[in-house]
């Protein structure tokens, strides 16, 4: 059975990938899911603050030398001539590219352009096949415009795509007022893939000690519905490509989501508790599935029950919703 896919321009062997996550961090693991069968692999994200304050940390060092003495001034070199920004980063990417064979994705997590594209080229020349940004924005500030945070993705993306060859992908947050116009706006703006979507995490109150805590909360299968929806409404609509993630736990919600149009199936939650190894699993049952209903490969299938496949489109959309709440019956 033929499983492959392709990803951003990235020809891969089937469409499940491990996300950005704590497993994705040791070398060993990324060997593990390799061997697993996983088609490629995303590691953990950098920080747009870790750039931000490992760049104010240098200025400061310098501004102290160059106060010791006339003798001084010159002891350091100008700030353009540092390696600015956390570089076992860049060391992880290259010991992973030595150590698979499976495309490798960086990934940048942050709110502006920033110190983005300097060490998006970094990123670029430490070996990195493709580049997620992680788009970790929630935006607080009552005077500020939808308008002006979605102009932020793009800037961002712009400037990304501006710096780099290798090919973008956005992992994007559900909340704008017209998801399929943003999804528009950002194919249009180059992405070569769209990852569906960012989870937040959601703070908690502690009633005895009374403060906010955070915690994370590992997703379930129920949350596939929401990337799954999207991806339905989206496929054949841009050219980007569509990565579905967040709440993708077997066989069968991997095989929803690409009969929906995902391109890839990314998995995190699952792998946490189960391990990598579960990726054969995923794909021997995948196989399984496919065999047993007579499909000749995974393109077959892909996109089959989109919106612009399905027999009636309105089931993505309002109509299937009051439909729901007025045949429920109470037990």
């Amino acid at each position: 059975m033929d499983l492959s896919t392709t990803y951003m321009g990235l020809k891969l062997k089937s469409p499940l990938v491990p996300s950005a996550s704590p497993l994705t961090r040791e070398i060993s693991e990324l060997k593990r899911a390799e061997d697993s069968g996983a088609s490629a692999v995303v590691l953990p994200s950098v920080f747009e603050e870790q750039l931000r304050l490992e760049s104010e940390e240098l200025e400061l060092a310098i501004e102290q030398g160059t106060d010791v003495s006339a003798e001084a001034t010159s002891y350091f070199p100008a700030v353009g001539d540092f390696r600015i920004g956390p570089e076992d980063y860049l060391e992880h990417i290259q010991s992973a590219k030595a150590a698979i064979d499976i495309p490798v994705i960086a990934s940048l997590n942050g709110t502006s352009t920033g110190g983005w594209t300097e060490y998006a080229r970094k990123i670029e020349n430490a070996g990195a096949d493709a580049l997620e940004l992680n788009v970790y924005y929630i935006p607080t500030d009552p005077n500020l415009s939808g308008a002006e945070v979605e102009q932020t993705y793009l800037d961002i993306l712009k400037a990304v795509k501006g710096a780099v060859k290798i090919p973008v992908a956005v992992k994007l947050s559900p909340f704008f007022s017209n998801m399929a116009n943003m999804a528009k706006r950002l194919d249009d703006a180059g992405a070569d893939a769209l990852v569906l979507f960012n989870r937040f995490y959601q703070p908690d109150i502690d009633l005895e000690n009374l403060e906010i805590e955070h915690s994370i909360l590992l997703s379930t299968p129920q949350a596939r519905r929401l990337p799954l929806r999207w991806i339905a409404i989206l496929c054949g609509k841009i050219q980007a490509s569509l990565a579905a993630t967040s709440g993708i736990h077997t066989a069968a919600d991997a095989l929803k989501v690409t009969m929906a149009g995902a391109d890839v199936a990314m998995l995190c939650s699952v792998l946490l508790r189960k391990g990598m190894a579960q990726v054969a699993v995923i794909e021997q049952e995948m196989r399984q599935w496919l065999e047993t209903h007579e499909y000749e490969s995974l393109a077959q299938a892909r996109g089959s029950l989109s919106q612009k496949s399905v027999a009636h489109p309105a089931a993505f959309e309002r109509a299937q919703y009051m439909k729901i709440l007025s045949t429920y019956q109470l037990t």
